[in-house]
């Protein structure tokens, strides 16, 4: 085994992007993408706006065989139905998620914040194991009160 200081030094870092810029990697814009929930979004085709409303991500995957689709409120984003994802800011800092194929683009804007649903999901997940916790001790002692009547 060998290791050969030229190749390595030739090799090109991993691309880092913060906030701003354009990912190409379909794994990459899949895990950029599965933060968002609500959002606010923008189809234009040949600059021309086509439609726009607001929905919740419920899915995002890739997948050559199947579309992306927005109906009822609700999106299902294959990034293998885009070329790239450009990650940009408006004006006034608020992220925007362009999602862009040939003269397509669909832009998203979150409507809501991760930071936030991350503390409330925690809470939640507390709150549930609270419950969990009551409910099996109320079992338990369900069974002692059921092992008493019947002991002899």
């Amino acid at each position: 085994m060998s290791h050969d200081p030229i190749s390595r030094s030739k090799r090109m870092p991993a691309p880092c992007i913060v906030d701003v810029g354009t990912v190409v990697n379909k794994q990459d814009m899949q895990r950029v993408l599965a933060d968002l929930s609500r959002v606010r979004y923008l189809h234009t085709q040949d600059g021309v706006l086509t439609s726009e409303g607001e929905g919740y991500v419920l899915e995002v995957f890739a997948d050559p065989q199947r579309s992306t689709l927005i109906a009822n409120h609700a999106l299902y984003i294959n990034v293998c139905s885009f070329d790239f994802l450009e990650l940009g800011q408006s004006e006034d800092e608020e992220p925007r998620f362009d999602l862009i194929q040939d003269d397509r683009q669909l832009r998203l804007i979150p409507l809501s914040d991760p930071l936030q649903e991350q503390t409330t999901h925690r809470l939640n997940v507390a709150a549930l194991e609270a419950v969990v916790a009551e409910v099996l001790s109320a079992s338990w002692d369900v069974q002692i009160d059921d092992e008493e009547h019947f002991s002899f």
